[in-house]
């Protein structure tokens, strides 16, 4: 939802640089949440091979769906418009376009499931306790090159790196000590200054938003926290959590061509609110009828 408002609201004074901030603060939740949930993964089931199937068959059908009913707006890039299937335009500028603009943050999932897909394979689960450090490497880079938020993958993964390092965290008694830390975070100042770390103005402290967003959803999940428990679990929210994928690779083309254009009135009164409702009625359709079809038979083919 952080995304959804940067990208189809308008959410103050440009000077503000809010929208930027809130889509620096949804993208970061997102990586955190999935190299947690990833993770996790691979440490009950250290399986290669069945966690690509698994993840290729939950990613790739609806992204190439879209790219495929995109190509009557893009067909005349030629090759550029091939190679968006192979999911590399954030390091290839001239592969995207504006209708697929977003799909970087795709780039930057398939690059990290490659990665630790590989490093398993290689060392197996214990190659896991690799991570944090990997984590740190790309952090100290982005301090090195003065890179706040970059959509390149080797100076953004540590958003999702952070993440797996909670789950190493949680799992298993040999960072107790870690784990008891977290759990004692408060929430609140947590998420103040994890606020503060997605802002460009906030500075250097743009630098750790990939531990501060583990860090909140760390003290979230280990805490003793019922109000914000049952607040999560409300069934709206769990609505979200099931189509908050099929939301965002739709949303994206609903910005740009005939929906981006048009007066401030046109714009934000007439066409937003019409791509809003094209978009969760495209998702709750994809989320039901297409990727569920998908999903089953990535995790059949995966047994």
């Amino acid at each position: 939802m952080f995304v959804l408002a940067a990208h189809l609201l308008p959410l103050g004074p440009k000077a503000w640089q809010l929208n930027f901030a809130s889509g620096l603060a949804g993208m970061s939740l997102f990586f955190a949440l999935s190299g947690l949930l990833i993770t996790r993964f691979l440490i009950a089931r250290p399986a290669v091979v069945a966690f690509l199937v698994r993840r290729l068959f939950r990613i790739l059908p609806l992204a190439w769906l879209l790219l495929v009913l995109l190509l009557p707006l893009t067909w005349q890039r030629g090759w550029p418009t091939a190679l968006q299937f192979l999911l590399v335009q954030n390091y290839l500028p001239g592969v995207g376009n504006e209708y697929t603009s977003h799909y970087w943050s795709l780039c930057v999932e398939m690059h990290f499931y490659l990665a630790v897909a590989l490093l398993v394979a290689v060392g197996g689960a214990r190659a896991l306790l690799c991570l944090p450090v990997l984590a740190l490497a790309v952090t100290l880079g982005r301090v090195w090159t003065g890179t706040y938020a970059d959509v390149a993958t080797h100076a953004r993964v540590d958003e999702i790196l952070s993440g797996a390092t909670l789950a190493l965290v949680m799992h298993g008694d040999r960072l107790l000590r870690l784990r008891r830390a977290i759990e004692r975070l408060p929430v609140l100042p947590m998420l103040l200054l994890w606020a503060a770390s997605c802002h460009p103005l906030a500075g250097p402290l743009n630098y750790v938003r990939p531990y501060l967003a583990a860090g909140l959803i760390g003290a979230s999940l280990l805490g003793h926290h019922p109000r914000l428990f049952a607040i999560l679990s409300n069934r709206w929210l769990r609505y979200l959590a099931e189509t908050s994928y099929a939301l965002y690779v739709i949303h994206g083309p609903l910005r740009a061509g005939w929906f981006g254009t048009g007066s401030t009135f046109e714009r934000y009164l007439i066409k937003r609110p019409i791509t809003f409702i094209v978009t969760f009625g495209l998702a709750h359709l994809s989320t039901r009828h297409f990727e569920s079809y998908f999903i089953g038979l990535g995790k059949r083919l995966s047994r």
